[in-house]
């Protein structure tokens, strides 16, 4: 059988890579008799630089560039973004994430940090793209900021960037408003260790910002704590992240060769139904008539939504290994033990 794997990252403990590398073990130990191939993306969150750059290095100039910005705590942070110059085009890759990302707020003061963190450095680093890039591209996701882009758009403004001739794109990895039970705040505020009373202040305070109101239910709009509300308040057209990964990395020509394909993520739950990556693959797949797995650290998502998706069946790696702490503790370890597990199930 061709397998394609082709997983997003295990947030907090595998990168979209070696997850591809550990789930692609796995398989080929239970059926080495199988061709596997590795296809590691990402959906604008954490690993969209990473994914990009291996996938477009070969096509043509494709520099990672290091710059010192404004982290979500108002420290300096090192952030990369990816520069590409190929065919007359100059494009810029940011993941936000680097600059204002969820994993460089430690855990204990997220609490306090949920109402006061900032993005902006993402500003910081839209500042430095502009020298040389005619389009940027902004990938949304893992934020731990609720602020609206109100950093962003400060940070811009003093350093006086003008946009006018720059194709400003938001690859946004969810399809959320900004306001509302399906909001920034209400929905991802929790995660970011907002307690219910902040939840209603992010809210409100997102509410009243003036500049995001005429945007505030365009789909994406409430990806990274608001900040694709800003984007697009500064004109920028929203992409699916998941989407404008598949299509840069190729992913079709993969699946045109695939018989099946395994798909995957920390965790697949009724989030990954609105615009993730796994939904990107699964449809893909969908459209060849291929089946399409899942392997997650964690599974809620129902079987009818399941379906609905495309995806035939999902494993749960904290099932098959006994709990969520056994599977955290090795996780390349336990990944690559459910894969054979999936492997065992699917191949021929």
């Amino acid at each position: 059988m061709r397998v394609l794997i082709a997983p997003d990252c295990f947030g907090g403990t595998l990168t979209a890579r070696e997850a591809a590398d550990a789930i692609a073990t796995g398989w080929r130990e239970a059926k080495p008799d199988d061709v596997v191939v590795e296809r590691p993306l990402a959906d604008g969150g954490p690993g969209f630089v990473d994914v990009l750059h291996a996938a477009l290095s070969a096509g043509g100039a494709a520099d990672i560039r290091y710059i010192t910005v404004t982290g979500p705590l108002g420290k300096p942070v090192e952030a990369r973004w990816l520069s590409v110059h190929a065919d007359d085009r100059r494009v810029a890759y940011i993941e936000s994430a680097e600059a204002c990302g969820l994993h460089l707020i430690p855990a204990e003061l997220r609490p306090e940090s949920c109402e006061t963190a900032t993005t902006r450095g993402v500003g910081e680093l839209i500042a430095a793209a502009t020298a040389d890039n005619d389009v940027i591209t902004v990938g949304l996701g893992g934020s731990g900021t609720t602020d609206g882009g109100a950093g962003m758009l400060a940070a811009l403004a003093e350093a006086g960037v003008d946009l006018t001739d720059t194709s400003l794109i938001a690859a946004s990895d969810v399809e959320n408003p900004l306001l509302g039970p399906h909001g920034a705040a209400r929905t991802f505020g929790p995660q970011k260790g907002a307690s219910p009373e902040a939840v209603e202040r992010l809210e409100a305070k997102l509410a009243a910002m003036d500049v995001l109101k005429p945007v505030s239910d365009v789909p994406g709009a409430g990806a990274a704590g608001g900040l694709g509300a800003a984007l697009l308040s500064l004109g920028a057209t929203v992409k699916s992240g998941a989407g404008l990964v598949r299509e840069l990395t190729g992913l079709d020509a993969a699946l045109d060769d695939a018989d099946v394909v395994v798909t995957g993520e920390g965790s697949f739950d009724w989030q990954s139904l609105r615009g993730k990556l796994i939904t990107a693959v699964a449809a893909g797949a969908a459209e060849r008539g291929i089946p399409c797995v899942a392997i997650a650290g964690q599974v809620s998502v129902g079987r009818r939504e399941m379906a609905a998706a495309g995806v035939q069946e999902a494993y749960s790696v904290s099932d098959h290994v006994g709990s969520v702490q056994k599977s955290i503790a090795d996780a390349r370890k336990s990944l690559i033990a459910t894969a054979q597990h999936v492997a065992r199930q699917w191949s021929r």
